[in-house]
């Protein structure tokens, strides 16, 4: 079986160097957590998971549960055997659960230094020194101190040059800041790759997961919606997923940047993708939410660069029942977060897709369009020549009819915005090099979305170099 749908498998984008992970969590302290555990197995296949950690954070301070992770494994693996009949590459479950670690029981820095080491802390040096060019992502939807103590004995123990050479394979994620360790790791390891929002949740660009939007349609993140496409009449592993307590998914950003979808491009933040964009500076105090929601955490000021809030400005889409089907309306929003919810409905008709998976045969559940372009993904033009984008060569393994939709992302590229001089919605665009005297470069993304249920959206990117 594996073998038979593997070709889909590469053609579908997947066949690209999957990212290695591990998880640390503070399960139990919010349901949210659980609820991100389902959603990262059902992804289980694109990317290498390669620890599943039990954590602590200021919001569950006096224990850790890595009993409540073991019992969401047992739920995927009775889907397992289904999953495989969609696309290749999931992991047994036995395998994963030989991945479920405690981290240190004791909460923030007061449990980091000498004797402080945990089954968590180990494994995360492993991954480092592991014989694997690929950088180790950790996600971290709690605490981080089981973090702190591996970077606590590298420091303590490596040169200074091999200590160096590990932490460079390090990328880190945090949702906010969770225990004091945070502000330690960043200040102690300068060079470390951080993404954080710091201070109150309220600015948190991780907060676009789950917040309603008044100028958009918000159904995909509705407990009717959750209902009816995870939690109920899915199988075990979604009769797992629990009801929302304080806000749904709240950690999932933490890994979304992380899936294959032409879109995402984890080593490059500022690009954007599922998991929202980010900008490496030193933020100040000012541009956060200092006096905001922590937990209780310490509210420290940045003494570096990291990559956090950035900010896109997004001309929202309506869809028409007649005449062209898409087309921009007239509201025009600017803030982090919509860097992460304007990919909103995407990713949330792919979660409820693979949730299918996890029951129905193949022929009966959607799966995702295979974009292609009909040119180079980088291309020259020079000021003032018209130019053509083409999705030529895009296909759907179903058979579906797809939609096209062309955007051109202003805050990635130099270039001022290039009006379509065709619809922005079919498959070949063509569009008008500006008059410049000096280089820029425009960034545009396509989208190639199915007529399947739900329909199922993938992404090519292209960059646009405009000469004098």
């Amino acid at each position: 079986m594996l073998l038979s749908f593997a070709p889909a498998f590469m053609q579908r984008g997947y066949g690209q160097e999957k990212h290695r992970v591990i998880i640390l969590s503070d399960i139990e302290a919010d349901p949210d957590d659980s609820q991100s555990f389902v959603r990262l197995l059902l992804y289980a296949n694109t990317m290498d998971i390669e620890g599943l950690v039990a954590t602590t954070s200021i919001h569950q301070q006096g224990f850790i549960a890595p009993e409540s992770i073991t019992k969401l494994l047992e739920a995927y693996a009775k889907v397992h055997p289904n999953l495989l009949k969609h696309e290749p590459g999931y992991p047994e479950a036995a395998a994963l659960m030989a991945l479920v670690k405690k981290g240190q029981p004791g909460y923030g820095m007061k449990h980091v230094g000498k004797g402080h080491d945990s089954e968590g802390s180990d494994l995360i040096i492993k991954a480092l020194e592991k014989d694997d060019k690929r950088p180790v992502w950790v996600s971290v939807w709690g605490g981080v101190n089981t973090l702190a103590q591996a970077l606590y004995k590298i420091k303590e123990t490596k040169s200074s040059a091999e200590a160096k050479r590990l932490t460079a394979k390090l990328r880190v994620y945090t949702i906010s800041d969770q225990d004091d360790s945070g502000s330690w790791i960043r200040k102690t390891f300068p060079d470390v790759f951080y993404i954080v929002t710091p201070g109150g949740y309220g600015k948190a660009t991780w907060g676009g997961i789950n917040l309603t939007i008044n100028s958009i349609d918000n159904t995909t993140v509705s407990n009717a919606w959750l209902a009816e496409n995870i939690q109920q009449g899915h199988g075990p592993l979604g009769a797992m997923y629990p009801d929302v307590g304080y806000g749904m998914e709240g950690d999932t950003p933490a890994f979304l940047g992380l899936i294959p979808n032409g879109l995402n491009d984890a080593e490059h933040p500022n690009k954007g993708g599922w998991g929202g964009r980010y900008e490496l500076y030193k933020i100040t105090p000012a541009e956060l939410e200092g006096e905001g929601f922590t937990g209780g955490v310490p509210f420290e000021p940045e003494t570096r660069p990291i990559w956090t809030n950035a900010f896109d400005t997004y001309q929202t889409y309506t869809y028409s029942p007649y005449g062209r089907p898409v087309k921009k309306d007239t509201v025009i929003t600017k803030d982090n977060k919509v860097t992460l919810w304007r990919w909103r409905d995407d990713f949330q008709n792919d979660f409820a897709a693979r949730m299918d998976w996890c029951t129905k045969p193949y022929e009966e559940a959607n799966h995702p369009p295979v974009a292609k372009l009909g040119h180079a993904d980088k291309i020259t033009v020079t000021s003032g020549e018209m130019f053509t984008l083409s999705a030529a060569g895009s296909t759907d393994p179903d058979g579906d009819s797809l939609s096209y939709l062309w955007l051109q992302y202003n805050e990635i590229g130099t270039s001022p915005a290039i009006p379509f001089l065709t619809a922005e919605n079919l498959y070949r665009v063509v569009l008008k090099a500006p008059e410049i005297k000096k280089a820029v470069t425009a960034h545009f993304v396509l989208k190639v979305t199915d007529k399947g249920t739900p329909a199922l959206t993938k992404y090519k990117r292209v960059e646009v170099l405009i000469t004098p």
